[in-house]
């Protein structure tokens, strides 16, 4: 799965000479926490978030009144607040590459270029929902999580095991664990639960951590 099968495509952008409270009113209005900063070509030069738009309002504290406020953030341009450079990724690539920049750079969103052009914007909120995928949450069925050897031919008994019984994998994903070992967690429909833990548990070198109806 790539970034441009499910990024928004034709994001919501602003001006750089934009003002604060005109940010702050298109977020809300369009309810997007980020929004790419363009300039008068419609260049991306940067990014803004409701983080830094926070950040730049006064304390309460303050003793400046509210028109010196208002006055002051009206002339607090975002070119000021955004981010630039911006990171970037582009449509081709994997959304495990996307979520791991993020991750490593602790960023919500990336805005997705092609040809120097802005043409997407992939956010933690959609990786989040390709994980509800993943995992196949949205469909009723059995979850079993066993953990296994790190060897090859045990995911193959494994869904040999499932496929035997008439069962119907919706969903199957696999994660490391110390020791050489592996926790699989698959999503199985059309099968009877009693007759698909006996089925696991009776398998090599597999041990069920977690059987449940979700």
């Amino acid at each position: 799965m790539l970034v441009g099968e499910r990024m928004t495509r034709n994001p919501v952008t602003i001006r750089e000479d934009g003002s604060v409270d005109e940010a702050l009113h298109v977020m809300r209005e369009k309810k997007v926490r980020r929004l790419p900063v363009v300039d008068d070509a419609g260049k991306m030069v940067g990014i803004v978030s409701d983080g830094d738009l926070l950040h730049a309002e006064p304390s309460p504290a303050t003793s400046l009144s509210v028109y010196e406020l208002h006055y002051l953030l009206s002339k607090l341009t975002l070119s000021r607040l955004m981010s630039s450079p911006v990171i970037t990724v582009h449509p081709n690539t994997p959304l495990e590459e996307a979520a791991r920049i993020m991750a490593d750079n602790k960023i919500g969103g990336l805005p997705v270029v092609e040809d120097s052009h802005l043409v997407g914007i992939i956010t933690e909120t959609d990786i989040f929902k390709i994980l509800l995928e993943l995992l196949g949450a949205r469909v009723p069925g059995q979850r079993v999580t066993v953990r296994v050897a790190e060897a090859k031919g045990v995911l193959a008994r494994l869904t040999k095991c499932i496929a035997d019984l008439g069962g119907n994998i919706v969903s199957l994903v696999t994660f490391d664990e110390q020791g050489g070992e592996r926790l699989i967690t698959v999503k199985v429909t059309e099968v009877d639960p009693d007759a698909l833990r006996r089925a696991i548990d009776g398998l090599a070198a597999a041990q069920v951590v977690d059987f449940r109806t979700a």
